[in-house]
């Protein structure tokens, strides 16, 4: 929102350099790791992990800083799914009248892919209504990149 429609809601310089330095918090994760701003200390544990980027990050961000930035904790493999929208599209798939064609938007990629991921594979989804579509076609609990690396994070040693 602070990206993309905040300049149009409230038309100012002040939005604008707003909009111009907001990015996804994966994404500054990710380049403050990078530069050696931080220090980030994970569990060596195996990770595997598939990846649906919600739609207006797709469009805004892409998807690369996210895996980047899961790629950030040792042993750490992350397939994407590529697919189109998962049908959600914020509350579109809420409605009575739009459920039926969310349902078959999911049915054609993202759902499919996700049952077929094994059992220990993390799912990830930064999109909110993304994280609801994939539960509710598929049984699995999605986790936000953000809380993935949060479970990752050791205590330094």
């Amino acid at each position: 929102m602070l990206a993309d429609e905040y300049p149009y809601l409230v038309p100012s310089p002040q939005a604008q350099a707003i909009a111009n330095v907001t990015v996804p918090i994966e994404d500054f994760l990710f380049r403050e790791a990078d530069s050696g701003r931080i220090k980030l200390h994970f569990k060596a544990i195996p990770r595997r992990m598939l990846l649906h980027g919600h739609c207006n990050q797709k469009a805004l961000f892409g998807t690369a800083r996210t895996k980047a930035a899961l790629k950030l904790m040792p042993d750490c493999a992350v397939d994407e799914v590529e697919t189109s929208c998962c049908g959600m599209a914020g509350s579109f798939g809420y409605e009575t009248e739009h459920y039926d064609l969310s349902i078959k938007l999911a049915e054609m990629l993202l759902a499919p892919a996700v049952r077929a991921a094994p059992e220990g594979m993390i799912v990830v989804a930064p999109g909110t209504s993304c994280r609801e579509q994939i539960t509710h076609t598929t049984g699995r609990a999605p986790l936000h990149p953000i809380e993935v690396l949060a479970d990752a994070l050791s205590d330094g040693d």
